[in-house]
Formats: C-alpha cells, structure tokens, sequence
C-alpha cells in the first residue's frame, strides 16, 4: 500500500504544475486526459491478474477453513436434532406404556374394590338376615309367652267373670227387690245364657 501511495505521489508532482497552470485554461481540458485509471485499459490485465490471485485466496480460504466449519456446525446440529428426535420418540413409547400400565392397574384396582364391595355388601345382607331371623325368632317366642300368658289371664278372667256376673246379678236383684238373690237360680240362667 505504501508502494502505490508514493507513486501517486509521485505522478502527483509531475502533474502538479500543469495542473495549476491549466486551471484558469478554458473548458478544462487537463482534467481530463488521464482518466479514471481503474477504467483505463492498460490497467486491465493487473486487476485481472490480482481479482485472479484475490478470488483463488478467498476460495481457497472458504473451501479449506470456513466451509469445513460450518459443515461441521450443521452435521453436529443435526445430529443433535436426530438424536433428540429419538429420545423424545422413544420417552414417548416408554410413557404410552407407563399410561397403559396405569390404566390396566387401575382397572384392576377397581375390580378388586368392586369385589370387595359386593361381598361386604353380601356379608351385611347374610349378617342382617340372620339378625332378622334371630329377632323374628325372639320376637315370636315373646309372642307365644305373651299369648300363653294372655290366654292364662283370660281363663283366669273368665273363671272369674262367672263369679263376679253372677255377684254382680245378685246385688242388681237385691236392690231392685229388696230381698236376697238365689245364687243357685242366677247360675243356672248364667250358663243357659253362655
């Protein structure tokens, strides 16, 4: 770069008092003689043959350091992707099976509890009836003593009743009369009316 630039400088000094001197010149035609040196045609082949060796390096710079790189990068990544692909496919398996097995436990959790429960359920019917039976059974044979003893008191009652009608006859035809009743005659009528 300090190679060139000292030659601009160079050819800077030698056009430098034409310049000036042409300046003031009309239309200014020293101006423009020279050109744009990177258009003018005896400049070609040097930027040819520097565009050739510049592009070779920067290929070769690509092909050899950069690309390899990023090729590298990519496979890696997806590497990376494919194998977190299959774990994710793979963890998704294991809880599908994981799922099915709770859903098979559960099932039979279920069934045991439903098992369970109708035989509790049997087994408080089987104890209920048995109580019921128990208690009929009491009840009943409380019943028949009730009754036995109803039936005494009756018969006592009735054994009684006879005595107490015919007392009672006797004192309703002592009063009415005035004179005392036959018991013999009252008994007689008392049974005939039985």
């Amino acid at each position: 770069m300090a190679i060139i630039s000292s030659a601009y400088a160079a050819e800077a000094e030698q056009e430098a008092p034409e310049t000036h001197e042409s300046v003031g010149a009309p239309g200014g035609e020293a101006h423009h003689e020279g050109g744009f040196p990177p258009f003018q045609t005896e400049n070609f082949a040097p930027q040819l043959v520097w565009l050739v060796l510049i592009f070779g390096f920067l290929y070769l710079l690509m092909s050899r350091i950069a690309l390899p790189r990023v090729g590298g990068i990519i496979e890696n990544r997806d590497a990376k992707i494919a194998a977190d692909l299959d774990a994710s496919r793979e963890m998704q398996a294991k809880a599908q099976a994981a799922a099915a097995a709770n859903d098979e436990n559960l099932r039979l959790r279920r069934e045991e509890a439903q098992t369970i429960g109708r035989d509790a359920q049997q087994k408080i019917a089987n104890e209920t009836a048995a109580q019921r039976t128990r208690a009929e059974s009491e009840a009943s044979e409380k019943i028949r003593a009730a009754e036995a003893r109803i039936a005494e008191a009756k018969s006592a009652a009735l054994a009684n009743v006879e005595g107490i009608a015919l007392d009672a006859a006797a004192s309703i035809v002592e009063k009415l009369t005035g004179a005392p009743a036959d018991r013999a005659k009252l008994a007689a009528q008392y049974k005939a009316v039985n």
